[in-house]
Parts: C-alpha cells; structure tokens; sequence
C-alpha cells in the first residue's frame, strides 16, 4: 500500500512541470545511456518480471482456497504453495537483480558526469572562478549529478514498475470480477486527492528548508575556513555568528517537526483510506460470494491485488514532477558543460622548450570578459549580467615591452595601473584582445597549454598551500619529484632547516592554505616549489610586500637563487627588487609610461622619480639587494 515514498514527488515544486528544456535535451540524455544500454534492457526486463510476479501470488491463492482447500484437493494445496515459495525466491532473487543493475547504471553515470563536469570546470578560466560561488558548483557536481542519475534508476523504474503492476493488476481483477473492481475504483480519488492536498502543504515547507539549510551550508563554509574564523574573532562577533546560525537550525528543526507530523498525518489517512477500501471489497465481495456470483478465492485474490493497486496508481499520478525533475537536473549539468572554456589550445599548439625564452608585448590591448561570456548566473550568489562592469573598461591600452632570456625586468605603479593584469598573460590566464604577446618569439595562443605552464613559473603575494604535507604540496610541481629533488629545493629556497625542526618533516601537514605555516615560511616553500619546477620565465608578484625585515631577508635570498639564470618579470614593492633590475618599466592607467634603469629613471624626473620618493625611499639603502650566485 502507500508509505512515506509515495509523498516524495508530491514535494517537489509542481511548477518544474511548466519547465521548457533546451531542444536536444532529451537526445543527448540518451548519449549518456548509451554505454549502459545492455544494462538498461536487462533492468527494465527484471522490472517487468517483478510487476508480472505481483499478480502471481494473489492469484496462486485463489486457485489454492477454490481447487484445494474447497475441494479437498491436498495435490492442489501443496502444489500452489510451493509454487508460492518458488516465487517468492524468484522475486528475492529478482529484486538482487534489480538492485544490482540500478547500482551499475546510476554510480557509473555519476561518474561520467561528474568526472566530465570536473574536468570541464578545471578547464574554465581563472574569470570563471571569481565570479562563480563555489557551494552552487559543488552542488552541481553532487545534488544536481545524483538527481540526473535518479532518471534511469529510481524513475525510471518506478514509472516502468508502476505502470505495468497497474495495467496488469487492473485487468486481473476486472477477469476476476467486473464489480468489485468498479467498486474499488470509485474510492481512486480518495487516495490521490489527500497527496496532492499534503504535497502542496509540504511544497512550501521544503523550498523553506532547503533554502535555510543552503544558508547555513555557506555560512559554514565561509566560517570554518581560517580566514573566516580569524575575521570573527578579530572583530569579536561569535555571539552574533550563533545567534545567526541558531535562528537558521531553530527554524530547520521547526521544520523537520512539521513536515514529519505531516507525513505521519498522510501515511495514517491513507492507511485509514486503504482499511476502508478494504471493507468495501470484502462487503461488496462477501455479498456476491453469499450469492454465487463469484468464489471465495476470487474476493480473497482481488483484496490481495488491492493493495497494488491504490500505490501505483498515486505514484504515477505526478509521475511527470519526477520526471521533470530528473530532466531538470540533466539540464543543469549540461549548463556548466555547455559553457565554453575561454582559454583554449589550437589542434596545431607547438611545444615551447625548457629554456630561458623572451618574453614580448606587442601593442597589447586588453580588457577583462564580460560575465556573460565566462559565467553562468545561475552558480552566482548575486549575478546581474546585465550590469557593466570592469569587463567593459579597457585595462591595457597598446603595452609594447621585451623582456630578453635571463634578464629581470621591473615592473612598477600605483595600485589598478595594470601591473597584475600584465604578468597574469604570460601563463594565459587571459588572451589578449588585441596585439600578441609572445614568449620565445611565439604566441603564447599557438603553444600547448602544458609547455606554457611548464615553461612560466607563477609565485603570488599570497601563494596557496593544499591541505596536506609539505610533501604533496611540493610535489604538486613534479610529480616525478624525489625527496632528495625536494630537499634541494628546501636548501635553495632558504627552509630547509625550518622543515627539518618539524616532527614528521617532510610529512608534515601545512593546514588548511597553509595557515600553519608563517607568511615568510609559506612564502619560502612556494619559492621551493618554484625551483622544484624548473620554469625557464618566472612571474613574481614580488613576495616580501607583507613580511618583517627578517623574513624579507630570508625570501630575498630564496628568490636569488630562484631567479638567477632565468627570465624574470616581478611586480616590484621593494627598492632591493628594483635596484637589481636590468630593466624597470613604469605602468600607469594601463600603459607603460616609462622605462630603463633606477639611476635613469630617477635622473629623468618623471613618474618613477615621484614614485620613489612616496613609495620607495623609506626603504633604507642600508638593506643591500642579495647577490645573484650559483
């Protein structure tokens, strides 16, 4: 009879019915079947065999009261009581069956669509990722994966198991007796009118949840990491973080009890409704017995049917809110999948070598993507796409420079002069709009992707560590990378003896973005990544802006040996960094202004020469630029 599974589909929004999927949905649904398609028909076969086996038994009981037992028949009675067994065996073993098949398709679908959705996102720009709030992408690698999953496990066989029990359920017992069926299907309304009553009841209690327990999963998440948890005590809120959190869980535990009371409510009515049912068949069918009219197995077979019926035929009653959903969900997926990767690599890319190459601007113009054009904004917290925004504003107008193999340039300006901007087109995390920018005489848009990043090693203000060891966090730049390979690195990146006062070394775990880790030892393991790599052009968006002298002093002498030999081009934040330059360029409102030398530079008076004296010249000429050596 109904249970609580019957009101699941009744909770879901019924206006997904009125959802328009994109032409072609549907078609390419079943290119995700496709592999599973042997599996598939062995499914639905094992379904129609278990909807077959419904009307069985019931029916083995007629011929058991009627043959047998009124008849004295003892061959009769045994007889259909093993086959009674036999099937019941059948049907366990079926149920194995189904059970095995349903768990093959849908985790091997979840696994093509979520290593496809994975691999799909890993590819999106950098852009993508500063607008996308990662909890709606998380969720569409999990809720939005396993609802797509439940449309050939649970739908599917709910629809297909339903609807055959039901035809076949139904045609018995109108053989069995016309009357009695007619009767019992009167009662029909009884049963789906009560769902739907309960269904939009609980409908708005649901969307309320889910969306409580949404902004409590973000405030978890935006809580729990360090950074967030360092904001809330610093500025001494815990008291309003719980409050704000207990309202949330107060309101979700309110809820919880309603939508339970209200599920105990529907699964009593229909109990209730399924006991009258009941007496309505044994007194129509008691009174046609006492008349002749039909056997005592017949009324006995058709109340045993009974109980199949009432269930199937509210299930399918909003079959297409299930369906919808699944559809819906297979939708959003193919949302993220649809969304083309900004940065791409040409069928032709050439390999760049392992060496010192130059780098090269040429009349760059640069501006940043739109939000149409690199996000969704369904997986923004707050997306206005229509909006302009810094997308639309040119951000480098017409930069022209060279950087040649093993030389250091500098580059230098106040904050938003697109110093950032320009380091970030070296790896191609953004592609020109106009002009090119080549490293080793090629743009960087006709060499592979792998060979670029090979080539250009990145090391930020803030470098971010994984949750793991020292270990992995090194390899991460050479998995091939050995410990004597790490050691090195250590020893050139000025921490080595650091790693070795840790317990466990190398094995060490660095914490969540390393926040174990001091700034100026962070700073240095990323140095030691930097040199496991091996890049032949280093980008450095200078790393000693926030550290104290004795920390500074430590990575400046990491960075000498890291950049020594190699193509370098450093935002500059610090005079030392500056004086070592073979060659400084002044970027203002997205042009370079000026270029050369400290002494030529300071000599000419202009942009640089202000810049020095606001910026730079309390950095006390008493602290010497490290010596570059091997």
């Amino acid at each position: 009879m109904a249970d609580h599974g019957v009101l699941r589909s009744y909770r879901r929004d019924p206006a997904i019915k009125d959802t328009k999927l994109a032409p072609g949905t549907f078609k390419r649904i079943l290119t995700f079947a496709r592999p599973y398609r042997g599996m598939l028909v062995g499914f639905l076969i094992v379904i129609v065999g278990e909807a077959l086996l419904v009307v069985a038994q019931p029916l083995l009981f007629k011929r058991i009261i009627d043959q047998g037992i009124s008849k004295n028949n003892i061959t009769v009675v045994v007889v259909c009581s093993v086959l009674v067994a036999l099937l019941a065996i059948v049907a366990a073993g079926l149920s194995l069956i189904e059970r095995g098949f349903s768990a093959r398709i849908g985790e091997g679908l979840i696994y093509d669509l979520r290593t496809q959705v994975f691999d799909h996102v890993m590819r999106q720009p950098i852009a993508f990722f500063t607008r996308t709030q990662t909890g709606a992408l998380v969720s569409r690698l999990n809720n939005d994966v396993i609802g797509a999953q439940q449309a050939f496990t649970s739908t599917l066989a709910g629809v297909v198991n339903n609807s055959v029990s039901l035809v076949i359920v139904l045609i018995t017992m109108l053989i069995l007796s016309w009357q009695i069926t007619l009767a019992t299907l009167i009662l029909v309304p009884l049963f789906i009118i009560p769902a739907k009553f309960m269904g939009r009841k609980l409908q708005a209690l649901t969307r309320e949840q889910m969306g409580l327990n949404a902004d409590m999963g973000q405030q978890m998440t935006e809580r729990f990491n360090v950074s967030g948890a360092l904001l809330v005590k610093l500025f001494g809120h815990p008291d309003l973080e719980n409050e704000l959190f207990s309202g949330r869980a107060g309101r979700v535990r309110d809820i919880g009890i309603k939508i339970a009371f209200q599920n105990r409510t529907f699964f009593v009515l229909l109990t209730l409704l399924a006991a009258l049912a009941t007496a309505l068949v044994y007194g129509i069918g008691g009174t046609l017995v006492i008349k002749g009219v039909v056997t005592l197995g017949t009324l006995l077979a058709i109340t045993a049917l009974l109980a199949r019926l009432y269930g199937p035929l509210t299930s399918l009653s909003n079959v297409r809110v299930d369906v919808m959903t699944a559809l819906v969900s297979f939708e959003r997926v193919f949302e993220v999948l649809d969304l083309p990767p900004l940065i791409t690599e040409k069928p032709d890319a050439v390999t760049l070598p392992d060496v010192p190459l130059q780098i090269e601007f040429r009349d760059v113009q640069f501006r940043y993507p739109r939000p149409s054009e690199i996000s969704l904004a369904s997986l923004e917290s707050v997306a206005v796409h229509e909006v302009v925004d810094r997308g639309d504003a040119p951000v480098l107008k017409g930069v022209s420079f060279t950087v040649q193999p093993g030389q250091l340039v500098a580059l230098v300006g106040h904050s938003g002069a697109g110093k950032t901007t320009m380091t970030q087109l070296v790896p191609r995390l953004y592609d020109v709009n106009e002009g090119t920018v080549l490293i080793g005489g090629t743009d960087v848009r006709d060499v592979t992707l792998d060979s670029l990043h090979r080539v250009v090693g990145v090391v930020t203000q803030d470098p971010h560590m994984f949750h793991d060891t020292i270990r992995e966090n090194l390899r991460y730049a050479d998995v091939a990378a050995t410990d004597d390979d790490m050691w090195a690195a250590l020893e050139g990146a000025q921490v080595a003896a650091m790693v070795r006062t840790l317990p466990n070394g190398l094995d060490t775990v660095v914490g969540d973005r390393g926040y174990r880790l001091s700034g100026g030892e962070k700073q240095r393991l990323a140095i030691a990544r930097l040199l496991l790599k091996q890049p032949g052009i280093v980008v450095l968006d200078e790393a000693t802006a926030h550290l104290d002298s004795e920390n500074e002093a430590a990575v400046q002498q990491a960075l000498a040996t890291a950049l020594l030999g190699r193509t370098s081009l450093v935002i500059a934040h610090r005079l030392s960094t500056i004086r070592q330059a073979d060659l400084i360029l002044v970027v203002s409102d997205g042009r370079i202004a000026e270029q050369g030398t400290h002494d030529e530079l300071l000599v000419r008076g202009g942009i640089y020469a202000d810049l020095y004296r606001t910026q730079f010249a309390e950095q006390d000429d008493d602290v010497a630029p490290p010596v570059l050596t091997a």
